[in-house]
This record gives C-alpha cells, sequence and structure tokens, in this order.
C-alpha cells in the first residue's frame, strides 16, 4: 500500500494498523493467491528499505545493460 509523500505518520501508522488486521483474515488472503498476490505485511520503515534496495537493484540494471527509454 503506498500513501502520498507527507502522509503524517500518525496516518501511515493506522493504514498499516488496518492493513494488518485485515490480512489477517483467511477470506481476503485466499482472494489476494487467486489472483496471483503473496499476502505479507511489514512495518512502514521495511518497507521503505525494501523499495530503496530495489530502486538502487534495477537502477544498476538500466545503467549496466545501457538501457534507454524509447
Amino acid at each position: 500500500m503506498w500513501a502520498p509523500a507527507g502522509t503524517p505518520k500518525e496516518i501511515v501508522s493506522r493504514l498499516n494498523q488496518a492493513l494488518a488486521r485485515m490480512l489477517e483474515q483467511p477470506d481476503i488472503r485466499e482472494r489476494l493467491r487467486a489472483s496471483g498476490r503473496e499476502p505479507a505485511h511489514s512495518t512502514p520503515e521495511e518497507f521503505a528499505r525494501v523499495v530503496a534496495r530495489d530502486i538502487a537493484t534495477w537502477s544498476r540494471v538500466v545503467k549496466n545493460g545501457n538501457i534507454k527509454l524509447d
């Protein structure tokens, strides 16, 4: 789940808690799996680390592969 930059931490925390509760529901988990997704929950800080790592990884791939946007 994403929120706009600058969203107050209290709101991010409330959204994160609501998402955690939602992902505990078996019917929600099954619907996500049925659509090819694997439900997972983390903290906003961990999610930010994963996103930063992925950006760094794919930035290197693009640079090393000399990939250009058409």
